[in-house]
């Protein structure tokens, strides 16, 4: 069924307010992906601050190239969706791309990140990096491990103070 304009209208506006708010953004393929996993995808992005918009090519195109954004969707084959990010710029990229290991119809062909076009060999190695709680997580380890070796070191010493302590005791 074709669009009205009124529908078509309706769609660019939308996607001008979500590339406006978005700090990153993904172009997935998802040709073949079952209504259930668009679905569970979906609810993935929404828990990772992330949304996903699936528009005909043209009206993506549209919009992209008012925000001077050269993205050439004609070199792209199947269905096109984008990915927005609204916190978190590599959040949502994590998540598609795990979600394309579960489901290999999912295929990553890009992205648009710090106003940059990202090539999908880009946006997979940002999406395996790791997440910033990660990062700040091993960071705390780190700074933590001297610590904590430096008070084993002084219990050890001081259980092999009273085990010496102990001996001596006995012997006398």
């Amino acid at each position: 069924m074709a669009l009205t304009k009124e529908q078509k209208q309706k769609i660019i506006e939308d996607l001008k307010k979500k590339i406006a708010l978005q700090k990153a953004m993904v172009f997935i393929d998802f040709a073949g992906l079952k209504v259930k996993d668009l679905s569970a995808l979906r609810k993935k992005l929404k828990t990772a601050d992330g949304e996903m918009k699936i528009a005909k090519k043209t009206l993506i195109n549209l919009v992209l190239k008012e925000r001077k954004i050269e993205v050439n969707f004609k070199k792209m084959e199947g269905e096109i969706a984008l990915v927005f990010s609204y916190k978190d710029e590599i959040t949502p990229a994590k998540t598609v791309f795990q979600f394309s290991l579960e489901n290999p119809n999912l295929k990553i062909l890009g992205g648009f990140l710090e106003n940059k076009l990202r090539g999908a060999d880009e946006m997979i190695a940002l999406a395996q990096l790791p997440t910033r709680e990660e990062l700040l997580a091993n960071l705390v380890g780190r700074v933590k491990a001297p610590i904590s070796n430096f008070i084993y070191a002084l219990n050890y010493n001081i259980k092999g103070l009273m085990y010496l302590l102990s001996i001596i005791k006995k012997e006398q």
